[in-house]
């Protein structure tokens, strides 16, 4: 067949401009979402189900002596009342944490082996012992009330280097101490001759505050199981299918394609989402009991106590410099807390990650970190947005600004002269991570200029006036993303003209329908309107890691590429078939086929179609789907300068962010608009812990923080309008040039957030605090500096 191409090739070329990596193209799912069209795990229902409501545990600390669950069972619409012993007689594996990391004397992370409901103790408030399953919701509930506890209290620590100490309540028999991993990295003869011939040193004490997720959907799910089939189905809100089936198939003990996973839209996640839970487990065993569908959708109170935190460390961060403010070693230790138990990836942010972040965007030559990971009577941990990399570029950013302020050094000045050099690259940070890409004077310059840090002296002046405190800060950063894993990408041609991507990763409001079918346009030439994204299923998707650590582009990336790769090829052989010429004849651009040197050519999307209603020799492929998976790309390393500036109202401590700045590195960017949204989410959350987020307890382990009444999340008003500028430097390591940008506004925003308002403060005489810096903290500390001034 020939077919024409000027008019066609005209389109394509419009398309790609509209369309193509670089453009800020409009989400794809805006219009579902904003409508209130979208399909969340709670919107789903089944036919005869069932409700699930969960009885936990009101003590922090305690042995299990009996529960009373006959009146439970007795009371109207009740279908079962479930205990751990009921979930041991099934057999169910215990949540375990699959990471192999080691402490320093060799020994291998040691597990709590979390079962899905306790049966000897309970270790935290909201520690799961039973669940009731009941016709309607106000029955569950009622009858989940009617279950009677009896527990005998223990004494309970939240602190992990009380937790430490000796005398200190005991979580389990196999962990002395409550040390669950003793984490060393670094030469420590090395960096301690360092520090030892050091001109200066400068050291803090910092803690990095527990955070509660707190997503605008809380977790919920909706369980089945087929008798005839013997297999699973839940739905839930997850990171990604494949990765949460092949942990509930382990936990339940049944081979991997005896789980279904399907995932709808999800309302937010952070990291907490990407870990199986105890309530999946519960449902999953009462719907195969009862032989009916179970839902169970947690309640914000419950959340606060159930889902898992983040952060969480107690640092003594120190800096050694030489007599001109070159660093020459940096020195980590203190604590990480884990919480009751270990699953997922949880100590991975307080030991691994917090060490391979910590060289940031400067030549330091030495490192070591030694942080103790300490089991407590509080929720566990979990992995939040940024898992390591906001929390060491943090504890770097205080110490630059502390030493400069010790040494006489300007601020700007210690920096620039400690960068990293263009000509230095790739370059071996001391964490032992090599950087393969990167202009960071040039984006620390752009990102004072995008600020007029030059004109903050006069509005630093004006300020003042106004009886407003004003500082300025800059937080440079770098994060280490997700190591190479396997990832999906399936592209099939429909029947209807449509084109079905499937891949791995899974999109929590990260908006990926749109880049990846920006990608898959720009390689292809189909049309961006034709794509439909799918990653909700995991019997579609039978590979992929999810999203997480910043990797979904880069990772998804390189496979929607390489996958392209292959339909050209089988393309070649078709269209040389097709327009009846030899294969090594056939040329791709701009998606058609063309005979070289000739105006005969054929679409891709006319091939596909041609494909599938031709009589085709066996050596001609019969469509041009491709299901491939790729190995994935190496880390890439996102970096960037955020400028803070904040004014403070001394007489009542209220601080206010009243600028904001923000030039990053994230190689090419395939959509402008989204990377910024992006950016934006970040950073609010990153000044949320900065000025007011914090999990707290009190000595018996009872949270004080348990709501959104006395959590305080950042609103609208918080959060200043953002100047957000690119100095893009592609990276070589994957076919896109991508580096990640889902978490680097945490990474910018808590380093300049915090420098921003002791630059603020240093007016009045406060020199440090810690997050977060609460109006009343702050007030309080400028009445003691007063105090101390007077004195």
């Amino acid at each position: 067949m020939q077919d024409h191409t000027s008019n066609a090739s005209l389109d394509t070329s419009i398309a790609l401009q509209k369309f193509g990596v670089g453009q800020p193209v409009l989400r794809k799912e805006d219009d579902t979402l904003v409508r209130g069209k979208g399909r969340y795990t709670d919107d789903c229902s089944l036919p005869g189900q069932l409700t699930a409501v969960m009885v936990r545990s009101p003590h922090a600390h305690g042995v299990i002596r009996g529960l009373g669950t006959e009146a439970a069972r007795a009371m109207p619409g009740v279908r079962g009342v479930y205990t751990g012993a009921d979930l041991a007689a099934a057999n169910y594996a215990p949540f375990t944490s699959g990471l192999p990391l080691k402490s320093r004397d060799g020994t291998p992370l040691k597990q709590t082996n979390r079962l899905a409901l306790a049966t000897d103790k309970v270790r935290f408030v909201g520690d799961p012992v039973a669940f009731v399953v009941a016709d309607t919701l106000a029955q569950a509930r009622d009858a989940a009330e009617a279950v009677e506890l009896d527990i005998e209290p223990l004494d309970a620590v939240t602190d992990a280097e009380a937790a430490m100490q000796p005398g200190a309540p005991q979580l389990y028999d196999h962990i002395p101490n409550n040390v669950a991993l003793d984490y060393h990295f670094g030469d420590t003869e090395a960096v301690n001759a360092a520090f030892a011939s050091a001109a200066h040193v400068t050291t803090l004490d910092i803690e990095n505050t527990r955070v509660a997720a707190v997503p605008m959907e809380p977790r919920v799910g909706l369980a089945s199981y087929d008798s005839k089939t013997e297999r699973y189905t839940i739905q839930l809100p997850t990171q990604g299918v494949s990765g949460n089936r092949n942990t509930l198939a382990k936990l339940l003990g049944v081979p991997n394609d005896k789980v279904r996973v399907l995932t709808g839209q999800v309302g937010g996640s952070f990291g907490m989402k990407n870990i199986s839970y105890p309530e999946y487990i519960c449902i999953l065993h009462a719907a195969k009991a009862l032989g009916r569908p179970v839902k169970w959708t947690d309640e914000r109170s419950s959340a606060f106590l159930s889902d898992s935190h983040g952060r969480g460390q107690q640092i003594r961060a120190e800096l050694a410099l030489d007599a001109a403010g070159h660093f020459l070693a940096i020195r980590l230790s203190g604590t990480g807390n884990l919480g009751a138990y270990i699953t997922g990836v949880a100590p991975l942010p307080l030991s691994l990650n917090t060490g391979k972040n910590i060289g940031s965007v400067y030549r330091t030559p030495l490192l070591s970190v030694d942080i103790k990971c300490v089991v407590t009577n509080v929720t566990l941990m979990g992995a939040y947005r940024g898992a390591g990399r906001p929390e060491a570029n943090y504890f770097l950013e205080r110490l630059i600004d502390r030493a400069a302020d010790e040494m006489g050094i300007d601020r700007l000045t210690l920096r620039k002269r400690n960068f990293i050099k263009p000509a230095q690259l790739p370059f071996t940070a001391c964490s032992g991570v090599t950087y393969d890409s990167g202009d960071f004077a040039g984006v620390f310059a752009d990102a004072l200029e995008r600020a007029d840090y030059a004109g903050f002296a006069q509005r630093k002046k004006d300020s003042r006036k106004r009886g407003r405190l004003r500082g300025i800060a800059v937080g440079s950063y770098l994060e280490v993303t997700a190591p190479p894993s396997p990832e999906l990408a399936k592209i099939v041609f429909e029947a209807d003209g449509s084109v079905r991507l499937i891949t791995g990763t899974l999109d929590y409001g990260q908006g990926h329908a749109t880049p990846f079918a920006q990608v898959l346009s720009a390689q292809l030439g189909v049309p961006f309107e034709a794509i439909r994204l799918e990653q909700g299923d995991s019997d579609i998707v039978h590979t992929g890691n999810g999203t997480g650590g910043s990797r979904s582009i880069t990772a998804s990336g390189q496979a929607i590429v390489e996958a392209s790769q292959q339909v050209i090829a089988k393309g070649k052989t078709a269209a040389s078939h097709i327009l009846e010429t030899a294969e090594a004849d056939i040329e791709f651009n701009a998606g058609r086929f063309t005979v070289a040197g000739t105006d005969r050519s054929i679409g891709i999307m006319e091939l596909a179609q041609r494909l599938r209603d031709a009589e085709l020799p066996e050596d001609v492929p019969a469509s041009l789907d491709v299901d491939h998976t790729t190995q994935g790309p190496p880390s890439a390393f996102p970096n960037g300068c955020h400028v803070a500036e904040v004014e403070v109202d001394p007489d009542t401590g209220v601080t206010q962010v009243v600028r904001y700045t923000a030039v990053n590195d994230f190689g090419t960017v395939i959509n402008p608009m989204i990377v910024a949204g992006q950016l934006h989410g970040g950073v609010a959350q990153g000044i949320g812990q900065a000025l007011m987020e914090k999990m707290s307890y009190d000595a018996s382990g009872q949270p004080i923080t348990g709501s959104l009444q006395d959590y305080a999340l950042p609103r609208a008003g918080d959060i200043p309008m953002m100047s957000v500028g690119d100095h893009p430097v592609p990276t070589p390591a994957n076919p896109l040039g991508t580096k990640g940008c889902g978490e680097a506004g945490c990474a910018g925003s808590l380093g300049s957030v915090v420098n921003a308002v002791l630059d603020a403060l240093k007016d009045v005489g406060v020199k440090s605090l810690d997050m977060p810096l609460t109006s009343e903290k702050i007030w309080r500390a400028i009445r003691e500096a007063k105090r101390s001034a007077a004195a």
